[in-house]
Order: C-alpha cells, then structure tokens, then sequence
C-alpha cells in the first residue's frame, strides 16, 4: 500500500479515532509497514491526534536517582543490577535534604513533575518510611507534582504515597509479556502488571511504558502498546536502548531514528489520550530528531538526565520543546 492510497489509509484511521473509535491491530501492522518516504505522512497523522487529545500542554518530568545499584534483579539493560559488572554508582538511599534540593532544581527547570526513583524490587521499611518522609516535605516546600518509582508495592504503601501527595506512580512493562523472560528472570511480567493495575485501583496516575531496542520484534513492541492501552495507563515513556558496558546488551545495536519515529506514532495511534514521552536513550539514539519526535505523537519528556546517565543541557532541551509548539509551565 503506497503513494496517495497509503496517505489515505493513515488518514481514514486518524478521522474514526478522532471519532471515538479505535485502532485495530491488523491496522497497526499495517502501519507499522510504512516505508521511509511516508514516515512524515505518519507522523503528521500522529501528530494531529496528539492536539486533538493532548493540546500543547507539555509533560516534563525531572528524576532523581534516589538509590542507586545493588539490586537483586537481573534485566539485561540495567547498569545497576547486581548480576551485572557494571561502572554504576552505587550508595544508599539520598538524604531528605539531597531530595528536597533535587525537586528545587527541577521546578527551577521548569518541570512539571519531580519522581524519586529507588533501585531494587522494594525498598526496606526503613527506607521506604524514609523517603515517604523526604516526598512529604518536597510537597510543603516545592510547587512541583510529585511521582515516584520504587519497585513494588502493598496496597498500604500505595496509600501511604497517597497520603504523602504522590499523584503518579512508574512501574514500566519495559516490553512485551512474550518477550519479558528473556530480558528479565527475576521475577514477571505479571507481577509488574499487578502493580500498575494496583496503583490504579487506589486512584493513582500510572506511568508505565518501556525500552524498545531489546532484541523485540516489531510484533512484540505492537503487543506492548496493546497492553499498556488495555490497562488504561495515563503516561507512557518511550525508552531507548542506550547499552551500558558491562551488561549483557553492552553490544547490541540500537533502533535507527526513524524506526523510533514510527514507534512514538504508532504509540499515539494506540494509546491515543495518553501522556508519551520520550525519555532515556532520546539523545543518543534520536540526535536531530528530537525536534520530530515532539511532532510525531509525543508530548511529554525526561529533562535533566535519567538514573545512570547524563541528558541535555536542561536549557536546549527546552527551547527544543518550546521550538516544537508547546507551552511551558
């Protein structure tokens, strides 16, 4: 399917989700075939669906590393497992003063929303009264909407980051349910679906997305975004592989830009009232198109560096968004 033909299929789906109605997943396959000449074609159409849904408010979300290495996971991507001979730092969880200081130079930034991360699959009560501690006063001394990622969860600790003013909560899928064991064999992709249906059940905001560049099938990536539209979820981050030496993905060769391109319209077309941003992995991966990105179907991104990783001068990377149309906080 080519040339005006192809313009118009895009454009016949566009209109019947515009409408209230949805994509099927043959569609999506079909999309997904797009050939390079049409990409802006596709991204257009993402785009439009994007304003009709999202408007220009812009999603910006500032992380901190609030504990770092030492976990007992094994996913092939991350430098802070403990399977893994990796360089990552590692060090226990951040004072309430670092805390309190990391969300004061997010809203400095101008981001809309601060997230505490901690690594491992659940922190220890001690930690995890600690940090509740830390999130209670960024929300007495810092205007900044507060998330947080911190494994997994009770229904009692999801209330207590109720109580303590978190409004949104990340636990990412990271990919598709047949692919999960092959990234992770720690624990399921079941389990992390429990926890975004549980934080939801309680009235949370879910972030869930995931890492595209993990040996997947396009298949694969299509059943990711299925998932994640099933669930309902309200923000979902688009990550790229960014290998890090030492884990088993050191060598693996990234998605192409326009192949990251395709996945953020197709992500709009699936989930198409949801929050995407494209997040870690964005610089080195995207480069120049990150400008196209923010017109393709995303409209939210991870400013200020990620958990491992530096980002962008905070600077650039908001006059790339205010250059794409959107309005800063």
């Amino acid at each position: 399917m080519r040339g005006f033909s192809f313009v118009n299929f895009i454009n016949s789906i566009e209109e019947r989700i515009i409408d209230g109605g949805v994509i099927l997943r043959s569609e999506a396959e079909q999309l997904q075939k797009t050939p390079d000449e049409y990409i802006m074609a596709l991204s257009a159409s993402a785009d439009r669906l994007r304003i009709h849904f999202k408007g220009y408010d812009f999603d910006s979300c500032s992380l901190i590393n609030a504990k770092s290495g030492r976990c007992s996971e094994d996913c092939i991507f991350c430098a802070q497992s403990g399977s893994h001979d990796t360089f990552c730092e590692t060090y226990g969880l951040r004072s309430n003063d670092e805390i309190v200081s990391a969300a004061m130079s997010a809203h400095k930034w101008g981001a809309k929303r601060f997230c505490a991360v901690t690594s491992g699959g659940a922190l220890t009560d001690r930690d995890f009264d600690s940090l509740l501690d830390a999130l209670q006063n960024v929300r007495k001394e810092v205007d900044i909407e507060l998330d947080a990622s911190l494994g997994f969860l009770d229904d009692n600790r999801v209330d207590r980051l109720v109580t303590a003013g978190v409004t949104r909560y990340n636990h990412n899928l990271e990919t598709s349910r047949d692919n999960y064991s092959n990234i992770c064999t720690t624990h399921s992709f079941e389990q992390r679906v429990d926890t975004v249906r549980k934080v939801m059940t309680k009235g949370l905001s879910a972030c869930s997305g995931g890492i595209i560049g993990l040996g997947e099938t396009w298949s694969q990536r299509l059943d990711l975004a299925f998932t994640l539209a099933e669930l309902g979820v309200d923000c979902v981050p688009i990550n790229v592989l960014n290998p890090r030496p030492g884990t088993p993905l050191e060598n693996a060769e990234p998605p192409e830009p326009l192949d990251i391109i395709k996945t953020i319209a197709l992500f709009r077309f699936i989930i198409p009232r949801a929050t995407i941003k494209i997040a870690g992995g964005r610089e080195k991966n995207l480069g120049d198109f990150q400008g196209l990105a923010l017109r393709s179907g995303a409209n939210g991104m991870i400013i200020g560096g990620y958990l491992t990783t530096s980002g962008r001068n905070v600077e650039d990377d908001l006059k790339l968004v205010s250059q794409a149309g959107y309005r800063l906080q």
